[in-house]
């Protein structure tokens, strides 16, 4: 029987439209259980690919017959060989084009709602990385929120929109992934905004974007409004867009709050991101749609492959934002602190425009989960 190929697209499908999948796991048992392909209805068997040199059919009776399966490794060549070995025992089976570094990199443009006067605001959902980034659209004017480093998926649904891409901004220097604003703005001529209290080190021009801007996309008034919103980096930014939409950047996530570790300045920062949570955002209206720069786990994700949620709902249901007390909020920000994301010191450097890896680097660097959030 011939094997399948699966491109990341193809699979992110099955994520976001509840499909069930059985995934067969060839990568090191500690490489799958720090990170894997997450769906709502997938099952998962981690075989190594060394125990499956000799042949597959010990594990024969544990792979399903019923459902499609999926035999995954970090790069495709491994889990193409045991594609082939299943295939030529008669199972009809897929291999993941790419392996999990494709998935790693790939983004699913979703239209989150209209605008006024016929505005439109997409989330780019990177599934295998928690990544999300948006594109404002109004009467053939763009702007762009935390970019992540492939900039061609940016400017190619720029094109098939019709719109020129105009502004830039990132929320906050970000720390577990490879920003693209500055390089896209590069290409486009659009003017790209990073916060001045995160830009201290940064070695590029940059325009500063401070607490009050309002930056209009195309002649609909869609006002894209900063708010200063510090806690996860002292120079973090919220967007308020077309009074609609709350952007937190990394402050604010569905099911959790920010961390505020990633400059070495958890205990600095602790105040600020407890203000901004508990001040600043508690002035804000309950209507308001967060729309976050990350997600951590596959239940943060609607029916539709969104990640949003009203901020009401937010104040009544994640933990983070119900915490009464200052010393207790302190204690769990400081003391509940996942593992740092990959490489998160040369990823500052490299977003700092400090140094510029080759392309191969940059992947290997992005590799994993993404870890912006207190547990």
């Amino acid at each position: 029987m011939s094997v399948l190929k699966w491109s990341a697209a193809e699979v992110a499908k099955k994520v976001i439209e509840n499909k069930e999948l059985f995934i067969l796991d060839v990568r090191n048992t500690d490489a799958f259980e720090d990170w894997k392909i997450d769906g709502h209805k997938f099952e998962y068997l981690n075989i190594p690919y060394f125990e499956l040199l000799d042949g597959v059919a010990e594990i024969l009776p544990k792979i399903p017959t019923d459902k499609d399966v999926l035999v995954v490794c970090a790069k495709e060549g491994s889990s193409m060989m045991v594609a082939e070995m299943l295939s030529d025992t008669g199972r009809t089976v897929a291999y993941l084009e790419g392996g999990m570094k494709t998935w790693s990199e790939y983004l699913e443009p979703i239209k989150i709602g209209d605008l006024t006067g016929g505005g439109e605001l997409y989330q780019f959902v990177r599934l295998g990385k928690g990544c999300l980034s948006y594109m404002v659209i109004s009467e053939g004017e763009a702007a762009i929120i935390d970019a992540v480093r492939f900039t061609d998926v940016f400017t190619n649904f720029a094109k098939e929109k019709n719109v020129q891409i105009k502004h830039i901004f990132d929320t906050h220097l970000h720390a577990d992934h490879i920003s693209g604003g500055r390089h896209i703005a590069a290409q486009t001529g659009a003017t790209y905004y990073l916060p001045p209290k995160d830009a201290e080190e940064v070695v590029f021009d940059y325009t500063p974007l401070v607490d009050g801007n309002v930056v209009q996309i195309g002649a609909s008034k869609i006002d894209v409004g900063a708010l200063y919103s510090p806690g996860h980096t002292i120079g973090s930014t919220s967007f308020v867009v077309d009074n609609k939409y709350l952007l937190t950047g990394d402050i604010l996530f569905i099911d959790s709050i920010g961390r505020p570790d990633l400059a070495g300045l958890a205990e600095d920062w602790v105040g600020d991101l407890r203000e901004t949570l508990y001040k600043r955002y508690r002035e804000l209206s309950d209507d308001l749609v967060v729309l976050p720069a990350h997600f951590m786990i596959i239940d943060e994700l609607n029916e539709d492959g969104t990640v949003a949620k009203r901020l009401g709902e937010l104040f009544a249901e994640n933990h983070g934002l119900n915490i009464e007390d200052d010393e207790t909020f302190r204690s769990i920000v400081t003391d509940n602190l996942p593992p740092q994301p990959n490489a998160y010191q040369e990823i500052r450097q490299v977003n700092m425009g400090k140094i510029t890896p080759a392309l191969e680097e940059q992947t290997e660097m992005e590799i994993g989960p993404n870890r912006c959030a207190v547990r």
